[in-house]
């Protein structure tokens, strides 16, 4: 098992767009002890309320967005680029269908209530501090709605960031 050391948020470094938009990361979160875990490549990172946050998207079909909803803790993971397969099957199959964690081989570790994966390169533990479901009668600009066919709206969750683990080289 590698093991992880804790880094201050402060030193993040590398580009949100790349590591978000491009590479990907994984949301977890644990409800009546099991955990579910799902793709994603919207969100971000930034200051909110005078803390760090990173907030996060979730259609409300997805099944990981029941166990946000119950969980005091959600974990972003991140991994390098030998990942991309697992990540893509992570982001394509439903939980309540297979055991997809056990599927890809990973293995969850906890931190904070939060799960998180042994394989990734680097964890942000958050803690949630809002949420809120997008309303169509929010977006300003038209193209936003295309990403909506099925008015299926997403929840925007908003995270205090705890702790942030970097896997030891």
């Amino acid at each position: 098992m590698k093991v992880f050391h804790e880094i201050s948020v402060t030193d993040l470094h590398d580009n949100v767009f790349t590591e978000i938009g491009e590479r990907w990361m994984l949301i977890s979160a644990e409800k009546d002890g099991v955990t579910n875990t799902m793709t994603a490549s919207w969100g971000g990172f930034g200051i909110l309320w005078n803390q760090p946050v990173a907030y996060i998207f979730v259609r409300p079909q997805r099944h990981t967005k029941a166990f946000l909803e119950a969980a005091s803790h959600f974990s972003l993971t991140f991994f390098d680029e030998t990942q991309r397969k697992q990540l893509s099957y992570l982001g394509t199959v439903s939980g309540k269908d297979t055991d997809k964690i056990k599927d890809v081989g990973y293995h969850v570790c906890h931190e904070e209530a939060a799960p998180y994966f042994e394989e990734a390169q680097r964890v942000l533990i958050c803690q949630k501090l809002y949420h809120q479901d997008l309303s169509p009668d929010g977006f300003l600009d038209a193209e936003c709605k295309k990403h909506y066919p099925q008015n299926d709206y997403h929840t925007l969750y908003v995270g205090k960031i705890v702790k942030v683990l970097e896997k030891d080289a």
